[in-house]
């Protein structure tokens, strides 16, 4: 019995080892298509990860974005988003990911996920106007033209909830539906507060004068805001105004949205 002990004693180190050494290649070898799942649960379908290739410790995808509710109106961006996974914090139960757009995003992000939350270090993207689509009437009938940009603080996420804020720049907007060309340039921001978030929109220049306040969260969306021209375009922009809302002035309408 002691020749037998001392044997197994002897050969357990080499079996501890294989045993991690198995774990560690399957670990590197883990494929892209692992994580991408993820995001989309992570994001309620707003931020997909497509077409993954390599590993999930280096990796890339194509970033297929969506502004409408559950994923709806998804948006292709141009090039791939790449991504290395730090390996060490895993043992740990976290996550910690460096990412950028090869075509899109100027500076990379760090993404540092457990299992409280997750935090997305500040960044900014430029994407596609027809990603506005997405949202709805009435932007789904503009066939909106321009440079977007998206802009973020730290953003943390707990479950349901939210906290950063998010900015997104309309610059020099045109619509298929208008001669007016560009209509301006617009900002909306979104304060992200837990379960809710706040909504500001404001323009920055144009002839095309667009404003209002409204809150997302608990299922439900408000918005309630006025458009209107500046006197030398409402005459071409009356149209456009009319498709909008409902006129409330002289030259004014009525931005009110509810869902």
């Amino acid at each position: 019995m002691n020749v037998w002990m001392r044997r197994i004693g002897a050969a357990l180190p080499w079996v501890i080892v294989a045993v991690v050494s198995c774990g560690a290649v399957l670990l590197v070898m883990l494929p892209a298509a692992w994580i991408t799942p993820q995001f989309a649960k992570a994001t309620q379908g707003h931020v997909n990860l497509v077409e993954p290739n390599g590993s999930l410790w280096q990796g890339s995808a194509v970033l297929m974005l969506a502004a409408g509710p559950d994923g709806g109106g998804a948006t292709l961006l141009p090039g791939r988003i790449e991504w290395r996974t730090s390996f060490w914090p895993l043992f740990t139960g976290r996550v910690r990911m460096q990412m950028r757009q090869t075509d899109a995003m100027p500076d990379a992000i760090q993404v540092d996920v457990t299992r409280r939350g997750a935090l997305m270090t500040a960044g900014q993207i430029a994407v596609p106007a027809s990603l506005l689509a997405g949202l709805g009437a009435p932007f789904n009938t503009l066939n909106l033209q321009g440079d977007v940009r998206l802009a973020w603080t730290d953003w943390r996420s707990f479950g349901r909830e939210a906290f950063g804020q998010l900015s997104v720049r309309l610059n020099d907007m045109s619509s298929s539906v208008s001669r007016v060309k560009p209509l301006g340039s617009y900002r909306v921001v979104i304060q992200a507060e837990g379960a809710a978030a706040m909504v500001d929109l404001s323009t920055l220049k144009g002839p095309l004068l667009l404003n209002g306040h409204g809150s997302l969260g608990g299922g439900s969306t408000s918005f309630q805001g006025t458009a209107s021209a500046t006197p030398e375009a409402l005459e071409n922009l009356a149209g456009l105004l009319n498709l909008l809302g409902a006129p409330t002035g002289q030259g004014t309408v009525a931005l009110n949205f509810a869902h």
